[in-house]
């Protein structure tokens, strides 16, 4: 019977070779402000529809209130987003929109997460 079990990732034959120097891991190219799921999942709707209503993101992303209202704060603090408030149909609204610095920070961890996936997928130890 042979044995087909997986070796453990630090294992000798595993071990990988350290990053060249001066180049870092791709995941340190992450932003910590983007990359946080619900952000994330805010940005990329954003770059769907261009502006949003509250309840639309809310029921996209599946986010409650408060939840939706402080990522929205903090992508709004780093000028990610532009908040505007104001009435539709006498009922007050808040729409989302995302700035330019938005979508530059969108391409760029959209651009991480392809070098870590090319990564991941070039060292993958399972598939060799």
């Amino acid at each position: 019977m042979t044995d087909t079990r997986r070796p453990h990732p630090t294992s000798p034959q595993l071990a990988r070779q350290p990053a060249p120097p001066g180049r870092s891991h791709p995941a340190s190219a992450l932003n910590d402000v983007v990359h946080h799921r619900a952000r994330l999942g805010i940005l990329t709707v954003l770059v769907e529809v261009q502006t949003a209503t509250f309840p639309y993101l809310k029921s996209s992303l599946g986010l409650t209130d408060g939840n939706l209202g402080r990522h929205l704060e903090v992508l709004a603090g780093d000028g990610l987003v532009s908040i505007r408030k104001g009435y539709q149909d006498r009922r007050p609204r808040t729409w989302a929109t995302l700035t330019d610095a938005g979508y530059a920070a969108l391409v760029k961890e959209m651009d991480a997460l392809k070098e870590l996936l090319n990564q991941f997928e070039q060292s993958d130890p399972f598939t060799h």
